[in-house]
């Protein structure tokens, strides 16, 4: 199977059993542009690794510094698989490109629900922010109940933010944390919604202040990036 190389993901195929998630820091914005180099080297110089391995995407941080990847696979086994005779050959490719490279950790997730993107506007998204939220112990009833409360308070947005163009909310397999990849027009966009008024991208209502005040939420974090790699298998898949 080769590589084939795409605009961005299709977060809403229904074969993808698993997302893994994670973060590597480059430190600098010329090593971060070296990285995402090395990594579109070691993939396409040889055959895509796996049938399970759906796509594999890089997004670079406005920050200048981190990565973040995600991956769709059909399930657990697929990615062992990966792990143990893919993953080490390609990550040493990459590490003698740019050594030093921090990875801070790997999550597993499940999509759970997903916003449509807005009807007939053919919008690409130019900036994807990544919401992490984290809770105190493992609760799966708990994750979908704080994401079914985002979806309540964003049907009853008396003004939504414009440059929201879908939302896609994991929830990990450990029962812990909620990833939102929420897709916009640009970062400018989602900057604009951040300052308007209200605490967040929603407007103040007693539905986005449930959300804001949900017992056992201890953290997590916003951050924007960039599209910078996305790759699926190509011909002969």
């Amino acid at each position: 199977m080769s590589v084939r190389f795409e605009s961005g993901p299709d977060l809403a195929r229904n074969d993808a059993g698993l997302v893994k998630a994670s973060t590597w820091d480059a430190g600098t914005p010329e090593r971060m542009r070296r990285t995402v180099e090395a990594i579109r080297e070691a993939w396409e110089s040889r055959d895509w690794p796996h049938p399970g391995l759906l796509s594999y995407t890089v997004h670079a941080g406005e920050d200048g510094r981190t990565l973040f990847h995600y991956s769709q696979w059909s399930d657990e086994q697929a990615y062992q698989d990966f792990f143990r005779h893919g993953r080490d050959e390609r990550n040493a490719d990459i590490d003698a490109a740019v050594p030093g490279l921090g990875r801070l950790g790997l999550h597993t997730l499940e999509l759970y629900r997903s916003t449509p993107p807005r009807e007939d506007d053919g919008r690409e998204p130019g900036c994807v922010v990544i919401v992490d939220v984290e809770f105190e112990g493992a609760d799966k009833a708990r994750q979908r109940d704080w994401v079914d409360a985002v979806f309540e308070a964003l049907g009853t947005d008396p003004a939504p933010a414009p440059g929201g163009i879908a939302a896609h909310f994991h929830v990990s397999t450990d029962g812990t944390r909620v990833l939102n990849y929420a897709e916009w027009e640009s970062a400018a966009a989602h900057a604009g919604a951040l300052a308007a008024p209200g605490d967040g991208v929603g407007s103040r209502t007693p539905q986005w202040e449930r959300v804001q005040t949900y017992p056992g939420v201890t953290g997590g974090g916003v951050h924007r990036y960039a599209p910078a790699l996305s790759m699926r298998p190509g011909a002969g898949a």
